[in-house]
């Protein structure tokens, strides 16, 4: 008896840990993720204000101190999120885990690189945890749909990226045939970093053509760029489309891999079937 107490007693204390850190029902969860969107908030004005010069010569001193606080309490909430999950792995390769991973490594990185704390500001990220903390499940819907059609069309727009790139060299080296060095087109690299500037409508003017037919092919780039930029637009809007769901989620973490985006009478967790 007294040798299962003792098995069962760290996984209460893991499950207590897990209900705090994890959920956001009880009022312990609550206050642990409000105040730790606090510490986020802070920590990221810190790291804005220490950018500026005379901020930093006068109070350069408290905010290292207050970076490196902030830096050691986000540590220890990783570790003990590692420690209540079952499935720590989990976690660590989640979209949150690495963010949260991303908010800690700048100071430490800052021991050997002078200026890696600038980094720091990736704890931005971390505010979005407040679509599950006051449970805009609508808004927290919205940002899976939106990675969901992104990552489908991850192979579509870079296949698409390929044939921009193909033609921007290929107009690239027409140009520099064209215009020439006496132009401003002193390379094909030069010239290809003109076709892109062009194709992308941005149109920074540093270089332009002057004969004729160089300035037909630039009106020609310039009409292919407002088609080209249809392109990815449609292929995201089609995915997006697909991603839609119509299976209402809630906010639930699996107490196993820490994943959310459950549905509301769902037993056991669809990533990694452990009961909920």
């Amino acid at each position: 008896m007294k040798s299962q107490h003792e098995n069962k007693a760290p996984r209460n204390w893991q499950m207590k840990l897990h209900e705090i850190i994890y959920e956001s029902e009880k009022p312990e969860g609550k206050a642990f993720d409000i105040a730790l969107l606090a510490c986020i908030l802070i920590s990221i004005l810190v790291v804005v204000l220490d950018s500026v010069d005379h901020l930093h010569q006068l109070y350069g001193r408290l905010f290292s101190v207050m970076e490196w606080f902030f830096t050691i309490v986000f540590t220890i909430e990783y570790i003990l999120r590692l420690i209540c999950i079952r499935k720590p792995y989990k976690y660590i390769f989640s979209g949150f885990g690495i963010i949260d991973l991303l908010a800690i490594i700048p100071s430490y990185l800052s021991i050997v690189f002078a200026g890696a704390q600038s980094l720091l500001v990736f704890r931005a990220l971390r505010l979005l945890r407040v679509f599950r903390i006051f449970r805009l499940v609508h808004f927290l819907s919205e940002m899976r749909f939106l990675s969901v059609a992104l990552l489908n069309s991850l192979r579509k727009i870079s296949i698409f990226i390929l044939f921009v790139l193909t033609i921007v060299t290929i107009l690239g080296s027409i140009i520099y045939l064209v215009e020439g060095p006496e132009h401003g087109f002193t390379s094909i690299p030069q010239s290809i970093y003109w076709a892109i500037v062009t194709i992308t409508t941005v149109g920074y003017g540093d270089v332009a053509p002057a004969t004729p037919l160089g300035k037909f092919i630039a009106s020609f780039i310039m009409l292919l760029g407002y088609g080209i930029i249809a392109v990815p637009t449609g292929i995201v809007t089609t995915e997006m489309a697909l991603a839609v769901k119509s299976k209402r989620q809630d906010n639930r973490a699996c107490p196993s891999c820490g994943k959310e985006g459950h549905e509301h009478d769902a037993s056991f967790c669809k990533f990694c079937g452990a009961k909920l």
